[in-house]
């Protein structure tokens, strides 16, 4: 075949030609090491990882809750008699003592009452004694047959009567004492007793017992929590598992701190356990008691509670920034000995000392990614970097 524009021979084989085969030579092989270097890629390295072994050792465990302070005794102070309130003998808002007196209620009359009532006591046993001497006089009588029976039954009934009387006397002595008594209120236990609520001169205890303030005891002081279902599981079975009893459980420790408070500083004991669920939250009622000597409790406040129930003597922890979650709850990457990256799932439990206890789904050896989370993506390989997870400084108690 016969190709169009071909250079004659001469002009091939001549210097010209000679330079235009070189200068072809030399574009084709620039072209082909060109296409080589596009088409050549070269893998980077491994990304380096921290990684680390959980921390093991012994963790106590516990039930965290929120509740709140109650105070063991709270009572309303009212007027039992009817009167004019003459003094109040405390200064609101200050604590008192057991038996000091808070509030005078018109005491004379009462007092009137109660002589009028002494002296009525003392006229029928004065009755009674005489009606006591004429029964033994009538019944010697009879026995010598010098009066009838008649006489005698009279003098029985008349004998029985002042005996009667006395009783009654002496029923309405005690009466006017207690209304006596009622004139001056006084504090029933230790406690702070709230500003009065009326005034000296007032008319009280009308038509029904007027309030006049009240007193709340602080030491100690209750808080009040619920347990939810599965921690009330969770302590029936290792308190079977350990033979605990009911009355074993309320020796359990209570700690408390408010929201303020770093720890839990505030020490007492379980003081009730419901019997039953709340069917409705699922919940179960406890109570503690704690000494509250320097009543920084005070009732009403939300508190933090946690009450030890277990330890664990090789417990898992790793870091709380370790964990990721999605859909499936909570997880940790952890590096295979192919140094690939592995999505574990984990269940986790409480916070200790700034760690976090792993449950389930690690063990001791698992090399755990400490940093870099956002880094990594399960099935890649990385370089790992290991390092020791840093122990944080212990909360205060």
């Amino acid at each position: 075949m016969t190709r169009a524009n071909l250079a004659s021979p001469a002009q091939s084989n001549g210097p010209l030609g000679h330079i235009g085969r070189a200068l072809a030579a030399a574009a084709a092989m620039i072209a082909l090491a060109g296409c080589e270097d596009k088409n050549t890629f070269v893998a980077p390295p491994p990304p380096k990882v921290d990684v680390a072994t959980p921390i093991q050792r012994p963790v106590t465990r516990y039930v965290e809750a929120t509740g709140n302070t109650a105070p063991i005794k709270s009572v309303d102070l009212v007027a039992r008699v009817q009167g004019f309130l003459q003094s109040i003998d405390y200064t609101d808002g200050t604590f008192v003592k057991q038996g000091t007196q808070l509030f005078t209620i018109e005491p004379e009359t009462y007092k009137l009452k109660l002589e009028q009532a002494q002296a009525a006591e003392i006229g029928a046993q004065a009755t009674l004694k005489q009606a006591e001497t004429d029964f033994k006089r009538q019944v010697e009588l009879v026995q010598r047959q010098a009066v009838s029976q008649a006489t005698l039954d009279t003098s029985t009934s008349t004998r029985d009567n002042a005996q009667a009387s006395l009783q009654q006397a002496q029923a309405n002595t005690r009466l006017a004492a207690v209304n006596y008594g009622y004139t001056r209120v006084s504090a029933p236990f230790d406690g702070i007793v709230s500003a009065h609520m009326v005034s000296i001169g007032e008319l009280v205890g009308v038509s029904s017992p007027t309030q006049l303030a009240t007193i709340v005891a602080l030491d100690p002081i209750w808080v009040n929590f619920t347990v939810n279902e599965q921690d009330v599981l969770r302590i029936r079975a290792e308190a079977a598992r350990r033979g605990l009893t009911v009355a074993d459980l309320k020796q359990l420790p209570v700690q408390v701190g408010l929201q303020t408070e770093t720890g839990y500083p505030h020490e007492g004991q379980l003081d009730y356990v419901s019997p039953t669920l709340n069917s409705s939250t699922g919940t179960l009622a406890v109570r503690g008691v704690v000494p509250n000597d320097k009543r920084v409790l005070l009732p009403g406040y939300f508190v933090r509670v946690r009450v030890p129930f277990d330890q664990d003597k090789n417990a898992l922890l790793v870091p709380d920034t370790a964990l990721g979650s999605d859909q499936g709850g909570r997880y940790l990457l952890v590096v295979n000995n192919d140094n690939t990256v592995e999505q574990r799932k984990v269940e986790i439990g409480q916070v200790d000392n700034g760690l976090r206890v792993i449950e389930s789904g690690l063990k001791p050896d698992d090399r755990v990614v400490i940093a870099g989370l956002l880094q990594v993506i399960p099935g890649q390989k990385i370089d790992p970097q290991a390092t020791k997870i840093e122990q944080p400084q212990a909360s205060a108690k």
